[in-house]
C-alpha cells in the first residue's frame, strides 16, 4: 500500500472515530464503515483502528473473523451467500449451489476473476422454514429453485 493511500485511509478511519467515538463500543460501527467503502478491512486498517481505539489488534481481528459480513480479504462487489443449514440441505440446497457455481464459473469460497461476485456459505440466514435460501448482498431470497437462483444472478450481472 502506497504511503499516500495509507495516509488517506488513516484520515478516513480518524473521521469514523470522531463520528462514533474512541472507545471499544465504537469498534463494530467503524469496521462496518470501512467494510462498506473498501469491501474488506485490510491489515493496515485493522492496526489503525486498534491504535485509535487503544485496543489490541487481535481484538479487532477477532471481531472481523466472528462476523460473516466483515472480511479481512477482498471480496467481489456482490456477495452471494448460500444458507448451509440442514433445513436448506433437505430442501434442495445442493442443486442451488451447483447452479450458482455453474453460472458464475467459480466454486463456493471463490471470487470471479472480474471481482464482480464472491460466493460463500452462511451458517444461517434465519429463514429455515423458507429454504433453500440465499442472499445477494443485503437482499435475501427464499424457496429457491436452481433456475430462480440463476435468474437472480443474471439480474445482478
Amino acid at each position: 500500500m502506497l504511503v499516500i493511500e495509507k495516509n488517506a485511509l488513516s484520515e478516513e478511519i480518524e473521521s469514523y472515530v470522531k463520528k462514533y467515538g474512541d472507545d471499544r463500543s465504537s469498534l463494530l460501527m467503524i469496521l462496518h464503515e470501512i467494510q462498506k467503502k473498501h469491501r474488506h478491512i485490510s491489515e493496515f486498517a485493522q492496526q489503525e483502528v486498534a491504535r485509535l481505539l487503544n485496543i489490541h489488534p487481535v481484538e479487532v481481528y477477532s471481531v472481523i473473523s466472528f462476523f460473516a459480513f466483515l472480511n479481512s480479504n477482498p471480496k467481489g462487489r456482490n456477495i452471494v451467500r448460500i444458507c448451509q443449514t440442514i433445513s436448506c440441505d433437505m430442501k434442495g440446497k445442493k442443486a442451488i449451489v451447483q447452479a450458482i457455481e455453474r453460472e458464475l464459473g467459480i466454486k463456493v469460497g471463490e471470487t470471479t476473476k472480474n471481482n464482480k461476485f464472491t460466493a460463500e456459505y452462511a451458517n444461517c440466514l434465519g429463514l429455515c422454514d423458507m429454504g433453500p435460501a440465499m442472499a445477494i448482498n443485503d437482499r435475501v431470497y427464499t424457496n429457491l429453485t436452481p433456475e430462480e437462483a440463476v435468474e437472480l444472478l443474471g439480474k445482478v450481472k
